[in-house]
């Protein structure tokens, strides 16, 4: 089986946090890529672990080097993305790589390796997808309405995913990925 990388993305509040804890916690073979940023790291993060913290500096030499797969400046002030050499290294290596990323991060992906497999995770409806991210509450109803907005545009472009799979049941909809992560 050939190792290739799988982006997962999908609209706030679709469980992509929750799928993805699933299949690390029941399909060993299945590693997360761990992203880069420029923030700084919280209590109990761990470099290289949670994420691989760089100075503003060192992200920006990575992107001019051609090193980042995909990056976004987050909320106007810290900077994720992809380390390209971790991702190359995994891969060569035949280990089964997902990243976790945004619609535009996601783009950028494929632009920089067209063979990666894109696995768009849609909601089973647009009422599902507001009960899910009202029920939370984690967020102002001013940030409810900004992420529905958002939604909105991010379910526009599942088309351009090789793959949707609705999240309707957790464990259904993980193992549905790890199924077409060996396409």
């Amino acid at each position: 089986m050939t190792s290739r990388l799988t982006v997962i993305a999908g609209p706030t509040a679709v469980g992509k946090g929750t799928v993805i804890k699933h299949i690390l916690d029941n399909y060993p073979q299945v590693k997360l890529s761990v992203s880069a940023t420029t923030r700084a790291p919280r209590p109990g993060e761990v470099d290289g672990v949670s994420y691989h913290f760089l100075s503003t500096d060192a992200f920006d030499a990575k992107i001019a080097a051609g090193q980042m797969l995909e990056y976004a400046v987050v909320h106007g002030a810290n900077k994720y993305g992809t380390l390209r050499e971790p991702v190359e290294q995994a891969l060569a290596a035949g280990e089964q790589i997902i990243l976790e990323i945004d619609i535009q991060g996601a783009r950028q992906v494929k632009a920089a390796m067209p063979e990666a497999n894109l696995i768009f995770i849609a909601p089973p409806s647009w009422e599902e997808l507001v009960h899910r991210l009202t029920g939370r509450g984690t967020e102002s109803a001013e940030e409810q309405a900004r992420r529905l907005e958002t939604a909105r545009t991010e379910l526009a472009a599942q088309g351009e995913f090789d793959h949707v799979v609705i999240n309707d049941e957790v464990a259904e909809c993980a193992r549905r990925i790890v199924e077409l992560m060996q396409d």
